[in-house]
Formats: C-alpha cells, sequence, structure tokens
C-alpha cells in the first residue's frame, strides 16, 4: 500500500502537513500521533495477552460476566466532570 511512497513523495506530503497545521501545532501534533499509537499498542498487546490466558483458563472468563477488554465506567467516574462555576451574586442580596 504504502510501498511506492519515495523521498520526493514524502517531501510533497510532508509540505502540505506543514501548510495544513502551521509550523507551531506540528509538536504538539506529533505528540498526540505518538500517544496514540503508544496506547493502541499496549492495548493490542493486553488483547493478546488475555485471549492467550482466557484460552488456557476459559471456566474464569465465562463467570466473570463481562465480554471483551473493555474498560467500565464506575459511577464514581462519571461524576468527576468539571462544570462551569455558577456566577456570585453580591453580598448585599441586589441581583
Amino acid at each position: 500500500m504504502f510501498g511506492n511512497l519515495s523521498g520526493p513523495t514524502l517531501l510533497v506530503i510532508l509540505f502540505i502537513v506543514l501548510l495544513l497545521f502551521g509550523a507551531p501545532k506540528l509538536p504538539g501534533l506529533a505528540k498526540s500521533l505518538g500517544q496514540s499509537m503508544r496506547i493502541l499498542k499496549k492495548e493490542v498487546r493486553s488483547d493478546a495477552d488475555e485471549s492467550a490466558t482466557g484460552a488456557a483458563k476459559p471456566e474464569e472468563a465465562a463467570g466473570s460476566g463481562t465480554t471483551g477488554s473493555a474498560p467500565t465506567e464506575t459511577p464514581a467516574a462519571a461524576d468527576t466532570t468539571t462544570e462551569a462555576p455558577a456566577p456570585k451574586k453580591p453580598a448585599d442580596g441586589s441581583e
């Protein structure tokens, strides 16, 4: 798929990305891409490890009642959203 990308083609693609995002945003974009790839690799490895251990102990996986490796959200974690503070009222009671 990417076998026919040569040096000049990659330079043109890099130049277009530079024009689209601008030079100041490129380090943040690269950092975000690196973090995303790191998370993806971690999840793939954990799925592979889980499937290897799941094949060895199927009775534990069947008894857990959960399917897949998707993390479940606890109610306490859902309540941690940040909301804008309410506007303060004057101390004298007037609005």
